[in-house]
């Protein structure tokens, strides 16, 4: 058996159910007892009993309760060869501690209401012992972390926290961002949509502007640069988030008066660019991260094929330099 231990939630995992945090971290653990240790209040957050629904916060600590050793309580799992092959195909990196998949749009990273097939249920394909590190929103494509162990699953997810790890995103925008290169910041929470485009999402929830005390509020940096632009109807724009909050950069798209293409939440009553899939276009292009014995590791994600295709369509070279933000004068 194990201790008692006190985890301190870090932000990767802000926003995250306690029941679905806690399987992620102890998969080992059966259903059955997860619930009972929530019911009987031995599951706790910042000392108070919680529900396995309760989302939560970076910086609460979760007290976890003395559980047995992986080696004598341990869930058969099994994974339909076809997801085996499927994971295994998405891999674009793997070293001793991590695995970096290209995941594709439209496929969730967690499992959710009406959502069963996903990323976590089936990383037993990829061995045991992985857990993620960081998320991506479903319709995002693109650089996707997988420890294969606790350790390293630790200390990547402070390499995270600590904003060591430098994460650059691409995307399409509708319209051209205003100005062309910049650094956008302030508070943002969730809210409610209302009907300015139409209705067409009207009541569901969204990321919004907030001011600084806000119910919620959470302050949120990125850095961009309009790379290409085909006139005025779409650039092709760099993003890197200095901070990891739900949305961030869809949101912070639309402040800027140019929206991702596709993006079905964060809209524009401007007309989508001809000829463009009507998916999301936006990539976790790239991840760099320093290593615990002193190297870094950098992987790339190639496009997906609709991004591929728009990039063709509106005559972008991908080939086109890409300054450092470092180097920008921002």
């Amino acid at each position: 058996m194990s201790g008692v231990q006190q985890i301190e939630i870090i932000e990767t995992d802000a926003g995250s159910r306690l029941d679905r945090w806690f399987k992620r971290i102890f998969p080992h653990v059966a259903h059955g007892r997860v619930e009972k240790l929530l019911r009987t209040g031995q599951l706790r957050v910042d000392g108070k009993r919680a529900k396995g629904n309760h989302r939560l916060e970076a910086g609460q600590i979760v007290r976890v309760p003395p559980l047995p050793d992986p080696t004598t309580e341990k869930k058969e799992v099994t994974i339909h060869p076809a997801d085996v092959h499927f994971m295994r195909s998405l891999v674009i990196y793997e070293d001793e501690d991590l695995i970096a998949l290209n995941k594709p749009s439209g496929l969730a990273v967690q499992g959710g209401t009406k959502t069963s097939r996903h990323i976590d249920g089936m990383l037993p394909a990829l061995g045991e012992g992985c857990r993620l590190i960081h998320r991506l929103d479903r319709d995002t494509s693109g650089v996707l972390l997988i420890a294969k162990s606790a350790r390293a699953a630790a200390w990547a997810g402070r390499a995270f926290q600590s904003r060591r790890a430098e994460k650059i995103y691409w995307g399409i925008s509708n319209g051209v961002p205003k100005p062309g290169t910049g650094e956008i910041k302030g508070y943002i929470a969730k809210g409610i949509s209302d009907d300015a485009f139409g209705k067409v999402n009207e009541g569901r929830e969204i990321m919004v502007a907030v001011r600084h005390g806000a119910p919620g509020a959470k302050h949120a940096r990125t850095l961009y640069q309009t790379v290409a632009q085909a006139g005025q109807k779409a650039g092709w724009v760099v993003m890197q988030p200095l901070t990891g909050r739900t949305h961030q950069l869809r949101l912070h798209m639309q402040l800027l008066g140019a929206p991702l293409v596709g993006d079905p939440k964060y809209l524009t009553d401007r007309p989508m660019p001809g000829g463009l899939e009507p998916m999301l276009h936006l990539h976790a292009r790239s991840i760099m991260m320093p290593h615990p014995d002193g190297h870094e590791i950098s992987v790339t994600a190639p496009l997906p094929d609709h991004m591929s295709d728009s990039f063709q369509t509106l005559g972008f070279d991908r080939g086109t330099h890409i300054p450092d933000f470092e180097d920008l004068d921002l």
